[in-house]
């Protein structure tokens, strides 16, 4: 199988399958919120476990109710590692990590790359963690599904948000959006910069940039798609590495939501 390896296993999250799994189990104990309708798009941070597990856990724990249905996912994370014109496709059959082998649905990435602005880019995806560690938080609440992951760099957001809207589909579809929010700055600048944004995103707001959240170009084509308009955001939770795992002096800022 032409098959993407995990690029970072052991450093953003472990590489042993039961602790892997044992780590994941811990931060979805707690009981989701009361939601009137399940889930369609999820927006999760994607730093190491250690920072930001426990804030993207509160976004896939109000996947229960719904597991059974979704057999499709979408995930659009940010270029770390390369520069990035446009969306990229990855030109594999599968992505791999230590809870197994996740097939790609090919023949919807195949009509998303006909669209305006998306590449096939191999290179885009073989090192990015910005969708890698949305995936073992997948399996473990879903079981089995398709995957289709976009790396989304340089775009215009209408770009991005028809991308959304071709790939929006039904009940069966879930969408992830993986983003962190601001970077290194002192933790409490990181809280008031970290509020603000939080809010334009509450508002729908699609002229966020890097320096409010990573995953700025995505959050913009999510709030530009036409679906999107019908739907209600909802934060879950908010916290930067400075209450989890580091110094509070440079922090990076998370947040977790929902749109039903």
């Amino acid at each position: 199988m032409n098959l993407r390896e995990a690029a970072v296993q052991g450093t953003f999250y472990p590489a042993d399958r039961d602790r892997l799994r044992q780590d994941i189990d811990r931060f979805l104990m707690r009981d989701p919120p009361a939601l009137g309708n399940s889930p369609k798009v999820l927006i999760a941070p994607h730093a190491g476990y250690v920072y930001s597990g426990a804030t993207a856990a509160a976004a896939y724990r109000c996947l229960r109710q719904s597991a059974e249905s979704i057999e499709r996912v979408v995930v659009l994370g940010p270029a770390h590692r390369v520069y990035l014109q446009g969306m990229a496709l990855p030109g594999v059959a599968a992505f791999s990590t230590p809870l197994g082998d996740i097939p790609l649905d090919l023949e919807c990435m195949a009509s998303v790359s006909e669209l305006p602005g998306v590449s096939v880019d191999e290179e885009a995806h073989r090192l990015e963690h910005s969708i890698e560690v949305q995936l073992p938080f997948l399996q473990a609440v879903l079981g089995g599904f398709s995957l289709v992951p976009i790396v989304v760099g340089h775009c215009d957001p209408r770009g991005v948000g028809a991308v959304i809207d071709a790939v929006w589909g039904g009940r069966e579809t879930l969408l992830v959006i993986s983003t962190d929010l601001s970077h290194f700055h002192s933790y409490n600048e990181a809280r008031q910069l970290d509020t603000i944004t939080c809010e334009r995103i509450l508002a729908k707001d699609n002229t966020l940039v890097g320096e409010d959240a990573c995953g700025a170009q995505a959050l913009n084509g999510l709030m530009s798609a036409a679906h999107c308009q019908q739907l209600r955001v909802q934060l879950l939770d908010m916290c930067n590495s400075g209450d989890s795992a580091g110094s509070r002096e440079r922090v990076v800022g998370y947040g977790a939501f929902i749109l039903y």
